[in-house]
């Protein structure tokens, strides 16, 4: 009985620290929340009013018309996530299943050099990226920004390599015994099992893609090309004084699909996050 209750003191306990863990991470986003309808005279009250005198719902589209170019700057930002997640997954899972389910020499090595790039930060090598990028003529395009998400990131092939080792082998065997080449084991044996790691790795690619603000600030050089990240900022320097009712709006609409997003895939981006153990 007094294991139970001493086990009944820890669940709570633990529930306790949780819960204002949670709360603490959702004070800002709330904080958001509630600035975006406020009227501007009361978004630097002090103290802060949590609860405005009047909910204005029209700073949402007063902040699109502000922006000026916001649905513009949608379209770019979803043409982007749209290319980086083809080009990270289709580039990934090759990657992944050549240093996972194919033996050849040097493998290992090659492996351990790939994950040593996740130790570069892109700052240091910022510079001859750009020189490499205005050689080519891309500057002031999109291209720099998904081109090279189809040459597959480090942490990309390492997560879907942990999962393809965790597959077993004897299917794809009994399909190279039939004759499939490795395009085909790859497509029938491997691709049907992966679906919750994918999912995972085309996620994470769509909110770094959707988030990246330093990307298509050095790349990007013409308005009409911004990102939803970039055209927020800009959207901030152009006020005379900061309209922080209309900056928190944008910065909701902006948050917004990337919630919606996980609220629907969050059952399969934990499936997928969990299977992916490492296996030798």
């Amino acid at each position: 009985m007094k294991g139970y209750e001493k086990s009944a003191w820890i669940r709570t306990l633990v529930f306790l620290i949780l819960a204002g863990g949670s709360a603490a991470f959702l004070a800002p986003f709330a904080w958001m929340l509630v600035t975006s309808v406020k009227p501007l005279a009361e978004t630097m009250t002090v103290p802060p009013r949590w609860i405005p005198s009047t909910f204005q719902w029209h700073n949402y589209r007063d902040a699109i018309q502000s922006m000026g170019y916001f649905w513009l700057y949608l379209g770019n930002s979803l043409f982007l996530c749209v290319m980086t997640v083809i080009g990270t997954v289709i580039s990934s899972t090759l990657a992944a299943y050549g240093f996972s389910r194919i033996e050849w020499k040097g493998r290992d090595s090659i492996f351990l050099l790939l994950l040593a790039t996740m130790m570069i930060p892109f700052p240091a090598i910022m510079v001859p990226v750009y020189g490499l990028f205005k050689s080519l003529g891309w500057i002031g395009t999109f291209k720099p920004l998904w081109v090279p998400t189809f040459l597959a990131g480090a942490f990309n092939v390492f997560l879907l390599r942990q999962f393809f080792l965790t597959l077993p082998k004897d299917t794809a065997e009994a399909a190279r015994i039939d004759g499939c080449n490795e395009w085909q084991i790859l497509w029938y044996t491997v691709l049907p099992f992966s679906r919750p790691v994918l999912m995972v790795v085309a996620f994470f690619q769509f909110m770094a893609t959707w988030n990246d603000f330093l990307g298509p600030l050095i790349f990007l050089t013409e308005q009409k090309t911004f990102t939803l990240a970039l055209g927020l900022q800009s959207f901030q320097s152009q006020q005379g004084g900061t309209a922080w009712h209309h900056l928190m709006a944008a910065s909701t609409l902006v948050v917004l699909p990337v919630i919606v997003l996980f609220f629907f895939l969050q059952r399969t981006l934990l499936e997928g996050i969990a299977t992916s153990g490492s296996k030798n």
